[in-house]
């Protein structure tokens, strides 16, 4: 029998992370149980304001939303998670299967759209697409207030002023950008930056070293910040409230 070590096992492929929001109990347990027997890692909101605050506390890679909540529209959870500049997928559930109802969720920023019932299988195969997608799927101008960096040209500017940048630098920051207004954890970011999934030491050092580099760059002698650190998790990229 083959085992990994304490250290090899916790940097192994971190499964996604997926939200599930839906009011009924039953539908709620029942597809939290079959996604994570799909291997992926659910947590789940059984109304608008327990989905708000999943968001607000952490970073998911998909959200199946349903559409209908006793406390709301689920179009409202969207609406915040799209202002907030998140760019996480959206697969929106609804016993309304009407064109128009579509047509509503899709507009107001779901990535697609499942009419109850519907076959588990179906909603697994639509999650899968949904995940494979690529972080960098958005347009190649990315802005968070007054900062904007073209993605082509690798060039990021603040107010009217060019910020020199390292390729890291860049990477660190259009990755930050695209989850905008969510944590993003070290795990993250030395999976999907540094590109490394399986590390017998950490690199949460050479990150914060990298990270503390960046924002002095981008935020330095600015009235707001713009990166802000989340106490024993990683950053979060985006304005301050108010």
């Amino acid at each position: 029998m083959i085992t990994m070590s304490t250290s090899a096992a916790a940097h192994a492929v971190t499964p996604s992370s997926i939200l599930v929001v839906e009011d009924e109990q039953k539908t709620r347990d029942s597809l939290a149980e079959g996604l994570r027997l799909e291997t992926w890692s659910v947590a789940t909101a059984a109304n608008a304001a327990e989905a708000v605050a999943q968001l607000e506390r952490g970073v998911f890679d998909l959200v199946v939303l349903d559409r209908m909540l006793p406390d709301g529209d689920g179009l409202a959870v969207l609406r915040h998670l799209r202002t907030r500049g998140a760019q996480t997928p959206v697969l929106m559930l609804s016993a309304r299967g009407e064109l128009d109802d579509r047509v509503a969720g899709l507009e107001g920023g779901a990535d697609d759209y499942l009419a109850k019932p519907f076959a588990f299988a179906e909603l697994v195969a639509r999650c899968r697409a949904l995940l494979r997608r690529p972080v960098l799927s958005t347009g190649h101008f990315l802005r968070c207030g007054d900062l904007q960096l073209d993605t082509r040209a690798r060039v990021a500017v603040r107010g009217a002023g060019e910020i020199p940048l390292s390729p890291r630098e860049v990477d660190i920051l259009e990755y930050l950008l695209r989850y905008q207004g969510q944590i993003v954890t070290r795990e993250m970011l030395e999976r999907d930056v540094w590109k490394q999934s399986r590390r017998m030491t950490s690199l949460d050092n050479v990150i914060d070293v990298q990270m503390m580099r960046l924002r002095r760059k981008i935020d330095g002698e600015q009235a707001e910040r713009l990166i802000h650190t989340v106490r024993g998790i990683g950053y979060r990229m985006g304005q301050e409230a108010g």
